[in-house]
């Protein structure tokens, strides 16, 4: 199960980093892309660490 959430932070951050990093740059016009690009950079993270520390168990 907490692989599950793993996995949905990793694939929500690329998204967000990725829009971030087109709109920083300017290959789209987003109004705020320093927030996505950062929420992206802290998702992206959180969700590998989470992949890579946690065992795939059903305990709670």
């Amino acid at each position: 199960m907490i692989k599950i959430v793993g996995i949905v932070l990793t694939v929500a951050g690329m998204i967000s980093l990725v829009l971030g990093i087109f709109g920083i740059f300017g290959s789209i016009n987003i109004p705020g892309a320093w927030p996505f690009a950062i929420v992206g950079l802290i998702f992206f993270l959180s969700g590998i660490g989470i992949i890579k520390r946690k065992k795939d168990t059903d305990e709670v």
